[in-house]
């Protein structure tokens, strides 16, 4: 079993080459035949996550060498004594957000939030998918994609499963009531698409490169609006008659929650899902007087997972791009997303 790892924090992945496990009890080995990169990752393979004012959340607990990858679609190629529901020669996408089944969260069936996550590639000690293996702890984690493309139903894990979730969150509209998509990059992206069929109607979108506007309004945004022009935020007031009911920020910056704060109506919401850092401050009397709802979104449930495939296995969800590109890229691949020079998605392929 070969993979790309983190050695050092910082540093480039590389090679490490084990012994393939052998799955026991309900264990399940999958195949890596898919793999997404997500931004995520690159918080991971620098070391920390920005928290704003210069300070940090270290990821210093967690055991190197560490294998990234949360978004997996591979085959099973061995499965334990215990296992039941798929078979060898099987090709599923793996939920990665495990929990310990047994805390509150995971007695509501809330995985995702548990104190004592297991997540596949980013949990200390558990292996993700940058890799020609890795090992799931039940069948129940493998999600059946039916004829969707491998390399996107791999990204749906994450991507797809958090802007999907965040999605939900936004709850019922009223007949003028907008939404606004924060960020047009992969995940912003599935976040159009969700929008269009969950709400019955075309999103906004807002972003700083022209290019992932145009983009987005192709795949179906309503309108698209640059948050680097000065006249953006006003703009859109006017188009939406006093600001959009909510905005769904898969971006999560300084900069980008400044415009949300400004384009958000009375009784409105902020839904923030992305994780490139910074700080918020707000005065608190301004939470009652605009009847603002702040809500953070973190990737969603098996349930959620379930019903999110089975509107892509029913042809609900127009695609994302996809690149695919070959697992010793992963460096490369890690870098360009750093840097803002990836629209869609990036899929390793062992």
């Amino acid at each position: 079993m070969r993979s790309q790892s983190i050695i050092k924090f910082g540093e480039p992945l590389e090679c490490v080459e084990v012994e393939t496990p052998v799955p026991t009890g309900t264990q399940v080995l999958i195949k890596i035949e898919h793999c997404g990169v997500c931004h995520s990752d690159v918080h991971i393979h620098d070391g920390y996550f920005d928290l704003g004012g210069g300070a940090k959340l270290p990821m210093g607990g967690m055991a190197l060498p560490h294998t990234l990858g949360h978004e997996p679609a591979g085959m099973v190629v061995a499965t334990g004594p215990e296992a039941t529901g798929v078979s060898v020669g099987d090709r599923r996408a793996v939920y990665p957000w495990i929990g310990c089944g047994q805390c509150a969260a995971c007695l509501r069936g809330e995985e995702n939030y548990c104190p004592r996550a297991r997540n596949l590639g980013c949990s200390s000690g558990v292996g993700g998918g940058y890799a020609t293996h890795m090992m799931v702890p039940d069948a129940k984690y493998l999600i059946d994609y039916g004829n969707t493309s491998p390399a996107l139903a791999a990204a749906y894990m994450c991507s797809g499963l958090t802007a999907f979730s965040a999605m939900k969150k936004v709850g019922d509209l009223g007949p003028a009531d907008e939404v606004l998509v924060l960020g047009a990059g992969g995940v912003g992206s599935m976040g159009i698409q969700f929008a269009k069929t969950l709400f019955g109607k075309a999103p906004l979108v807002a972003d700083i490169d022209d290019g992932r506007i145009a983009a987005a309004v192709e795949a179906g945004a309503a309108k698209g609006y640059n948050t680097k022009d000065p006249d953006a935020a006003k703009t859109l007031m006017a188009d939406t008659g006093g600001g959009v009911y909510a905005i769904v920020d898969f971006v999560g910056s300084e900069a980008t929650f400044a415009f949300a704060s400004q384009t958000v109506r009375r009784g409105g919401k902020i839904i923030i899902v992305g994780l490139f850092g910074g700080g918020m401050a707000m005065p608190l009397p301004m939470f009652p007087m605009r009847a603002l709802t702040i809500q953070g979104s973190y990737v969603g449930s098996l349930d959620d997972t379930k019903e999110m495939m089975a509107m892509v296995r029913g042809g609900d969800i127009a695609p994302i791009p996809v690149e695919t590109r070959s697992l010793d890229r992963a460096n490369e691949t890690l870098d360009d997303l750093r840097a803002g020079r990836i629209t869609g998605r990036v899929v390793l392929v062992p």
